[in-house]
């Protein structure tokens, strides 16, 4: 071996002594300027690989995406006749410059300042009226756009038309969604008349949480309520548009599929089948739709690549095979590529059929982008499929980006698209030609995939399911393994071919071997959900750690070169940065019913007036806190009277939550929080949250610092969006005085918080 002109022999095996030596490694010491210009060239050498021909465009989407999240991060709207020029003009601006050397970064400013600019757009074309404050008592007329099942009650979105109040102005609303008793639920297309409470859309738990309010604006909603007595459907003032008949269509072909479905299975073996052929979830059961997200194995409810691929797979195979069957076709013609135009068609009948949600979207442009790369023989799995499909979803949908669904889908796709490219081809290289070795081979490689496929997946989701849901599935890998090869082998494929046989009368067959499927993904479930320590509980952390783990994990599975392992290093620091987020010491509901308030030991100690559970368990949720919303404990040294509640905190120091204006006389001298329905004392020395505080800035988190609290609010002052407006006084002054006049009253039950389903994640 030859090294600097001398010649060396290799020690013996055996032999002590470290190879190569040390003076003639070749290695400099860190001290040594040469180590340091070595490094520098090297890092020179991989920034100028990774800015080579092909690697822009999968960094053009992270860009617009950016764009897009930097619109969101705005307190106020954008001005739109603004900020589309600008954008133009810096799209201009790269095209000038796409013989420079500076184009790459030309390309990726003009990307940002273009998702900015399609955001705004995207609000402004869909700008309608949101209900500011509650309306105990509306006439509706309109068209029934969609309809959906839950478990304990119906609900349905209502295009206005006409709209009616007893007394004042009625609000200009375009569609608002009712709930309905179980099973009332008008057909979809149908014109009706009703009468309804309605609400303002909900607004976010505590700052930080999710905003359910925004997804509503996004979908046109303005308002959600119950309908109050009976619904009578009357012929309509005009004909239906062409929407809404294919929205009727669609819906009686989900009605009859789940019909016929009913007609085999029951319970959640049905409401399963349905929710993977139709996209309708909402009538499974709590406990097992608890159980698939605490096993890993709830983004099977929620109808993603997975489901396209598996669809688009089977039809092609089976188009295949079909035509394989005839030697002139198979020798004369493409087959493969009538096979994958099938296949496409496949998949649009399913994204339509499924609903055709932002999520599914993204799947079915996933899946045709593939399958017409295999029409065009090209390579089908490559980072530029995934950008072309992220940036298709993301000028439709802008408002996709903020949805954990998006989020933990690209992630894991990203985290596969890397798999394959990196370490599949040297998987699956065989060494040895026998039949025997490639079939052991082939089996065990096959497993060794799938479960590198779920736990690369599950790492890519970990931090959007922590950040969303607060909670992290330990044994998804072993729920995976046990579950998947079932329904991609077995449920799925019964339930494409049972749709496919429903006109002739042959598909009840089919429906009975998706149930045995459903069966065992039930019990796999349920026996992971039972082990110890399946549900990770998650404390609350901020954007800021998201967003830089988000650039860690694309950093990881766009770069090629050894740079991307800064990637790594970016998590690891995003994840500190995530477990050391301190949570608050008091929780304001946004209407102030509900004070939650950290004691000695650290768990929260609860006061509110009303019954609102889904608040408590989003705080709790937020908390790491696995105790249900009606365990008695969370009431442990809570002191009631009729005129309201006080518990000390953590500090001594006693929080209080008035109920009657006679009550503050004495919380003024005794508390140091109070939140009270009325207005304080000009001389009250506490901190005071009134109701019209409150209506402004929405729900409040204090934070001890010192002898006083630091306060941060779900709306601070200055934040204005199209989904969350600026409360004027007048406003502020008529809700406080309705939400006063509530407390005398009782008001009708109600189901319209957001159900699982409206926050539904795929992986």
């Amino acid at each position: 071996m030859a090294d600097g002109g001398l010649q060396q022999e290799r020690p013996r095996t055996g032999r002590a002594i470290a190879w190569p030596p040390r003076e003639t490694a070749g290695v400099p010491a860190a001290s040594d300027r040469s180590y340091w210009r070595s490094l520098a060239e090297s890092n020179l050498r991989w920034i100028r690989a990774e800015a080579g021909p092909g690697r822009l465009l999968p960094w053009v989407p992270v860009a617009f995406g950016a764009g897009i999240a930097l619109y969101f991060a705005a307190d106020h709207e954008p001005v739109a006749t603004v900020v589309v020029p600008v954008a133009l003009a810096f799209v201009f601006v790269a095209f000038l410059a796409r013989r420079r050397r500076w184009f790459a970064f030309a390309v990726l400013i003009a990307a940002l300042f273009a998702g900015f600019a399609t955001a705004t757009l995207k609000t402004a074309r869909l700008a309608h009226e949101v209900l500011a404050r509650p309306i105990t008592a509306v006439s509706l007329k309109g068209f029934v756009e969609t309809r959906e099942e839950r478990e304990r009650t119906d609900r349905f979105v209502l295009r206005v038309e006409d709209l009616s109040v007893a007394r004042g102005a009625a609000p200009k609303l375009t569609r608002v969604r009712l709930s309905v008793r179980k099973g009332t639920a008008p057909t979809v297309g149908s014109f009706v008349a009703l009468k309804a409470s309605l609400r303002p859309p909900p607004r976010p738990a505590r700052p930080g949480s999710y905003d359910f309010g925004r997804d509503m604006y996004f979908a046109g909603i303005g308002a959600s309520g119950f309908a109050l007595g009976s619904i009578a459907t009357t012929p309509p003032p005009h004909g239906e548009n062409l929407a809404l008949r294919y929205a009727r269509w669609m819906q009686q072909a989900r009605d009859g599929i789940d019909a016929r479905i009913r007609v085999v299975l029951t319970g959640d073996n049905r409401a399963i089948a349905t929710a993977l052929l139709t996209g309708r979830r909402d009538a499974i059961s709590a406990p097992v739709n608890d159980a698939m997200f605490v096993s890993g194995l709830g983004h099977v409810l929620s109808i993603s690549g997975y489901h396209m691929a598996v669809v688009a797979g089977v039809v092609f195979f089976a188009v295949r095979a079909l035509l394989a069957l005839s030697p002139a076709l198979a020798v004369g013609f493409a087959i493969k590529k009538w096979a994958a135009a099938a296949a496409l068609l496949a998949a649009l009948f399913y994204l339509l059929l499924s609903g055709a949600e932002v999520a599914t979207q993204r799947s079915f442009f996933m899946t045709a982008a593939v399958l017409l790369a295999v029409m065009a023989d090209r390579q089908a799995i490559t980072f530029r499929t995934l950008a072309l499909a992220a940036m298709i979803v993301l000028l439709v949908a802008p408002e996709a980006l903020v949805h954990p669904s998006f989020q933990m889908s690209f992630a894991a796709t990203l985290g596969l698209v890397a798999m394959v490219r990196i370490s599949a081809p040297r998987l699956f290289a065989t060494p040895d030609s026998s039949v025997a070795t490639r079939a052991a081979l082939w089996g065990g490689r096959e497993i060794l995939m799938l479960a590198a496929a779920s736990l690369v997946a599950g790492l890519a989701t970990t931090p959007y399911a922590a950040f969303h849901f607060h909670r992290l599935a330990p044994y998804g890998v072993l729920a995976n393994l046990a579950a998947m090869p079932v329904i991609s082998a077995v449920v799925m494929p019964a339930g494409l071919f049972g749709i496919a046989a429903l006109p002739f009368g042959f598909d009840g067959v089919f429906w009975r071997i998706m149930g045995v499927g459903i069966d065992w993904m039930i019990a796999v479930t349920q026996a992971v959900a039972a082990l110890p320590g399946a549900v990770g509980h998650v404390s609350a952390f901020g954007a800021g750690p998201l967003l830089l783990i988000t650039a860690g994990i694309v950093v990881l599975g766009l770069l090629r070169t050894p740079l991307r392992w800064t990637g790594a290093m970016l998590i690891v620091a995003g994840s500190l940065w995530a477990a050391s987020a301190r949570q608050p010491d008091i929780l304001i509901a946004s209407d102030g019913r509900s004070v939650a308030v950290r004691g000695k030991d650290g768990a929260l100690r609860l006061m509110r007036t009303s019954t609102d559970a889904f608040t408590v368990r989003q705080w709790l949720a937020a908390d790491a806190d696995p105790r249900p919303a009606t365990d008695p404990l969370l009431h442990d040294g809570v002191s009631c009277d009729e005129a309201g509640c006080v518990v000390a905190a953590a500090d001594g120091r006693l929080v209080a939550l008035a109920n009657r204006a006679e009550a503050l006389a004495d919380d003024c001298s005794r508390a140091a929080v109070i939140v009270s329905m009325s207005a304080p004392p000009s001389d009250c020395a506490a901190l005071v949250f009134d109701q019209e505080t409150l209506r402004r800035q929405g729900a409040t988190a204090l934070s001890r610092t010192g002898e006083g609290y630091r306060a941060t609010m779900v709306n601070p002052p200055g934040t204005d969006r199209p989904w969350a407006r600026a409360t004027t006084d007048a406003e502020a002054s008529a809700a406080s005085g309705a939400g006063r006049a509530g407390l005398t009253r009782r008001m009708p039950p109600v189901d319209a918080t957001p159900s699982a389903t409206d926050l539904q994640a795929e992986e």
